[in-house]
């Protein structure tokens, strides 16, 4: 009972994750005025995995935005991908 409900939950949080993906990009090759800033770059980093699996299987999907704005959002970018894989503090923990 406790597995089948674990399974259950795992299943839809992928659903809920899996819906999360960007679609294609519309306006690759065009001239646009908005360019994707931080907020943006930390939420494509965040998602960037979840993504990159997509892409796999889709050959329309970008896994990062081509009208940014440049290092803001290569930093929000990065740092969405850290937030991801838990940064790097795991290792620094003092063990007993």
């Amino acid at each position: 009972m406790k597995s089948s409900l674990t399974l259950v939950v795992l299943v839809l949080l992928f659903l809920i994750l899996a819906g999360c993906a960007p679609g294609a990009n519309q306006s690759k090759g065009t001239a646009s005025e908005v360019a994707a800033g931080f907020w943006l770059g930390l939420w494509q980093g965040f998602i960037a995995p979840f993504v990159f699996v997509v892409s796999l299987f889709k050959s329309n999907l970008n896994i990062y935005e081509l009208h940014n704005n440049g290092a803001w959002y290569n930093f929000g970018y990065l740092f969405g991908l850290a937030c991801f894989f838990g940064g790097g503090g795991h290792g620094s923990a003092r063990r007993k």
